[in-house]
């Protein structure tokens, strides 16, 4: 059973990923709260998960759920013994972090259940009358950093580029900033060193220096 993956983030969809660990694609389902952190991170950077691995005779082909927190996947085995909750659907209503609906449920507070994809005033109680008095920890989880914003990644990637084409490739900083520019306008959304410095690189071919 497949317990924690970690590799290179591939492909990003609305509900999914596909993570390369050692040449093998993995597709992972993740709920809308793990997507958050997900979603500004660039195709090819490093990701673990912990899994949930979902497997039964109803769901012969394997599914695999993937958390950031292992705390978060031991919530979400807590959250589908709910009856009338199983894996796929909550894999859809978990869309708000888990420390607030531990909160909730321990508040009693059905307003935030409700909030969750497919959940209602009837399920949020049976969420509450299962799981009130267990969610404690969960409450105490963390708050994950938030994922550099894109603005901040490209300017990073630029002050980088840019100091190396002074410092060690010998040109004049008013230069340098002219050909990183130049670059980020023709590919926007460049979020590596490596990508710039590709880029400035086939600008510079381009205009045959």
């Amino acid at each position: 059973m497949i317990a924690y993956l970690e590799g290179t983030l591939l492909k990003k969809e609305a509900d999914r990923i596909l993570l390369l660990v050692h040449q093998v694609g993995y597709e992972i389902l993740v709920p809308g709260f793990v997507m958050d952190t997900i979603a500004p991170m660039a195709l090819g950077e490093h990701l673990s998960l912990y899994i949930y691995y979902y497997q039964t005779e109803h769901q012969p082909r394997p599914v695999l759920i993937g958390f950031q927190l292992e705390a978060e996947r031991e919530f979400f085995q807590a959250f589908i013994s709910v009856e009338a909750i199983g894996p796929m659907k909550a894999v859809k209503a978990l869309t708000i972090p888990v420390k607030e609906i531990a909160r909730a449920i321990e508040n009693r507070d059905t307003g935030p259940l409700k909030r969750l994809n497919g959940i209602g005033e009837r399920t949020a109680h049976k969420i509450i009358a299962t799981l009130q008095g267990k969610m404690g920890k969960f409450s105490l989880i963390r708050d994950l950093p938030e994922a550099p914003a894109a603005s901040e990644i490209e300017s990073d990637a630029a002050a980088q580029v840019t100091e190396v084409l002074v410092e060690q490739l010998g040109h004049r900083p008013g230069e340098a900033k002219e050909m990183v520019d130049a670059a980020m306008q023709r590919k926007p959304g460049i979020s590596t060193p490596e990508e710039l410095f590709e880029e400035v690189y086939r600008g510079q071919v381009g205009n045959g220096q």
